[in-house]
């Protein structure tokens, strides 16, 4: 497999041998070869040069309008809608015409439903997300690039993780993806926030384009994309929740519609887990392999548990958590990934396999049982909220201010 056009990246499939290996898991579950022909390989690789030319237009206009008051334009059309601003300027006005345009497909009792699978999984679709879709996606090295470049390498792994944590709750409660509700509106605030990074990267004598491509591009968002979806489904279910096949494609509906709103093409964005899988083998293979920014990274997430704020017990419930993450982390990972991770690779998989059983018995009993579905995701909910005021203390829940423009 090589790349079939000098424009595209070095970076791209930069260890393909690898990729693959990080995908195995994958293929039992993939109908059919999933790998890439030529044309998916080369439109992969061209995609590291794309980024988000609706939002780039727009952050082009705010900087030279003025970043205070098109920002303050921008956090109004946000919140409040286009229409609420006399005259808007016809940059800002062709931006929120489009992202308030729902497309024809989006079905709104799926992104209920969608939604309501999320909450289920109380915290095992948290850790799911932190130890399969956030550590073992800081293996793909190019992606970091922009961690270090940013500075946010050094803010500490327990902020990102609350900042993460907020911005997907508020997009996955119960109309948390309606026009004005938090989770558009910190989709769109997340989604600025990467223009303006997109920006000044793309500027900065340090970023190597003919190596990584645009920052933030567009198959580095797809990446993030599939482990918020088709990673979260298949880490939860590895952790003993037994979401049906309709609530993955609802929880697949429901990230399709996110995925739009924060600028991903359509063409990446799929339909269904299988489709999605496939995507991910895919997306695995172009990337580039862990390097000395994916040992810091991981070994800064691993010590994150020691830093929550909890309101008792606090030296304790630190290092449990801590041993509970690496060991669903050795679970996902292998040897091989927790090296690569700086990982102490002899940690044993004891956590999923002394609550696998126990999980699922309680999950399938309450679904069998009048009002069980609904107390699940009641208490599910109750614990995902929980777990986000651990991560930011007395502070308020907030989305990270921009310091990029």
């Amino acid at each position: 497999m090589s790349q079939s056009s000098p424009d595209i990246p070095r970076r791209h499939g930069a260890d393909v041998e690898r990729g693959r290996r990080m995908a195995r898991a994958l293929k039992p579950l993939i109908k059919g070869d999933p790998e890439p022909t030529a044309q998916q390989w080369q439109a992969i690789g061209e995609s590291l040069n794309h980024g988000d030319p609706a939002m780039d237009a727009l952050v082009a206009w705010m900087v030279t309008h003025g970043m205070g008051p098109a920002r303050r334009l921008f956090d109004q059309a946000v919140v409040q809608g286009i229409a609420s601003i006399d005259d808007p300027p016809q940059p800002l006005r062709q931006f929120f015409e489009q992202v308030e345009n729902t497309p024809a497909w989006v079905d709104q009792k799926r992104l209920a439903a969608g939604a309501r699978a999320c909450g289920i999984s109380g915290l095992t679709g948290l850790r799911a997300l932190r130890d399969l879709g956030l550590m073992a996606g800081y293996q793909a090295s190019a992606i970091n690039r922009t961690l270090v470049l940013t500075g946010t390498l050094k803010k500490g792994a327990q902020r990102r993780v609350a900042e993460t944590t907020k911005w997907w709750l508020d997009a996955t409660r119960p109309g948390g993806m309606a026009r004005g509700a938090p989770g558009w509106n910190s989709t769109l605030q997340v989604r600025l926030i990467h223009a303006l990074v997109r920006r000044a990267l793309s500027a900065d004598a340090r970023w190597d384009s003919r190596e990584y491509g645009l920052p933030i591009n567009q198959c580095d968002m797809h990446a993030t994309w599939l482990a918020f979806s088709v990673i979260f489904l298949f880490g939860q279910r590895l952790l003993g929740v037994p979401l049906s096949a309709r609530e993955g494609r609802d929880v697949m509906h429901l990230w399709k519609y996110i995925g739009w709103l924060m600028g991903v093409e359509a063409r990446w964005l799929v339909d269904s887990e299988q489709q999605g899988r496939v995507a991910l083998y895919q997306n695995l293979l172009a990337q580039a392999p862990p390097d000395d920014s994916s040992r810091e990274l991981g070994r800064a997430l691993m010590e994150e548990p020691l830093y929550r704020q909890y309101k008792n017990l606090g030296w304790l419930r630190g290092r449990w958590n801590r041993a509970l993450h690496l060991s669903i982390e050795r679970t996902f990972l292998g040897k091989s990934g927790m090296r690569a991770l700086g990982l102490p690779d002899g940690v044993l998989p004891w956590y999923p396999l002394i609550s696998f059983a126990p999980r699922i018995s309680w999950h399938m009993a309450n679904r069998v049982l009048p009002g069980g579905r609904a107390r699940l995701e009641r208490q599910g909910q109750r614990q995902q909220q929980a777990y986000l005021r651990v991560l930011f203390g007395q502070q308020t829940p907030r989305l990270i201010q921009d310091q990029y423009h």
